[in-house]
């Protein structure tokens, strides 16, 4: 198999993080039910990460379901868009396209979040092409998500790396042709580039 020419990076987990986690995020207006709140939230948000549904008004009916007095901008803004990005996951973009690599985000993202990071953190800028489930209308890891993202980066599989910290998403990326690492930011830089190297991704070329 021929050097891959791009690399195609998840987002949570990879180049961003969301300090404190979903739980402690929502703790302070769901205490001891913050937990199953989010659970319940991620059980019923295909829809949403497809671009079938709204997210806001998916998150406003849960938190009518829980009786919880707080409007869902406010919990939305405080939440979900409380991302910080790793600073040396985004240096290796950087370095990546100075190498001449095509890089590129494939992420399950609905729209009001996906804006914010288009905008507020600058993905738009900082990507080639940009994989978002709600534009693809699938979700990883489902093996149409990596079917629709590679035909949109325009190349084959087998030309693209895909980074990601869960490893159904890898294996299903991995089973229609894609070769995958699975890594977190917390498993330091130094291992990522090693791991692209064996797929023939060499930031000194």
């Amino acid at each position: 198999m021929p050097d891959a020419g791009h690399v195609l990076l998840d987002a949570d987990g990879v180049l961003q993080d969301l300090p404190g986690g979903w739980f402690e995020g929502v703790r302070p207006w769901l205490g001891d039910r913050a937990e199953q709140f989010i659970h319940d939230s991620w059980a019923t948000e295909a829809a949403c990460l497809r671009g079938e549904a709204d997210f806001l008004e998916h998150l406003g009916a849960h938190l009518a379901a829980y009786a919880v007095d707080v409007a869902v901008e406010e919990l939305f803004a405080a939440v979900w868009t409380s991302i910080e990005v790793v600073p040396s996951s985004i240096e290796l973009v950087h370095r990546l396209r100075a190498a001449g690599y095509g890089v590129h985000l494939g992420t399950n993202q609905e729209r009001h979040r996906a804006a914010y990071m288009r905008t507020t953190l600058g993905y738009d800028e900082l990507f080639d092409v940009s994989c978002y489930s709600y534009e693809l209308g699938a979700v990883k890891p489902e093996p149409a998500y990596f079917e629709r993202a590679v035909e949109r980066i325009g190349v084959g599989p087998g030309e693209v790396v895909f980074v990601d910290d869960r490893l159904d998403n890898v294996e299903s990326a991995r089973s229609v042709g894609l070769a995958g690492v699975h890594w977190t930011f917390l498993d330091g830089l130094a291992e990522l580039e090693s791991q692209l190297a064996r797929h023939g991704v060499r930031l000194g070329r």
